[in-house]
């Protein structure tokens, strides 16, 4: 079955400019309109300024990290996006890390390398989510 993520906005944090291009790709592939930045900060400001319906951030990134990311997104008013879904894209998979992951405010974690199937339909669950 092919999902469709149209009209999804989804706003993709990540300090690989390759894993934003397949990243990229793989969303609009399915419809998703996306917005792509490489900083943590960079993506925290978008954030509050356009509400994206799901949020895609790496947890390793230079200067600020995932971690840092998601605290300050759930952190925010409801009507700023602090309630904006969230996966969290990674290569750290042990069930320490997930736990870890999962209590930071991440509803998801999708492992690197990433695959299309399970990319597309976690994002497909998270756009659902109010």
């Amino acid at each position: 079955m092919y999902l469709q993520l149209a009209p999804v906005h989804v706003l993709v944090v990540d300090d690989t400019p390759g894993i934003l291009e397949v990243v990229i790709r793989m969303l609009e592939s399915h419809g998703a309109t996306v917005t792509a930045v490489g900083t943590a900060e960079r993506a925290l400001d978008l954030l509050e300024r356009s509400r994206p319906d799901v949020l895609l951030s790496d947890l390793e990134m230079p200067v600020k990290d995932g971690y840092w990311l998601i605290g300050r997104v759930r952190a925010l008013s409801p009507d700023l996006g602090g309630l904006t879904p969230a996966a969290c894209l990674t290569g750290r998979s042990d069930p320490e890390d997930r736990a870890r992951i999962l209590r930071a405010g991440f509803q998801y974690h999708i492992a690197k390398p990433v695959e299309m199937s399970r990319l597309i339909g976690v994002v497909g669950l998270l756009a659902l989510k109010p």
